[in-house]
């Protein structure tokens, strides 16, 4: 008896940490943003000058 209920205690924790695993991947990638990307949203907010921003932009194109 004690061996089935430690044995399904180890199948569950190895199921929650393969969800956790694919959660982890999977979110990683629909975050990522480029370079140009983030340059973008500072120019937006205002951070950046016009003159920064082509600089930098040009420098990111090299």
């Amino acid at each position: 008896m004690f061996t089935w209920i430690f044995f399904l205690l180890v199948i569950g924790i190895l199921v929650y940490f393969v969800i956790q695993n694919a959660r982890l991947k999977r979110g990683a990638g629909v975050s990522r943003e480029t370079p140009l990307d983030i340059l973008k949203k500072r120019y937006a907010k205002g951070e950046l000058t016009k003159e920064d921003f082509d600089r930098m932009k040009r420098e990111l194109s090299e």
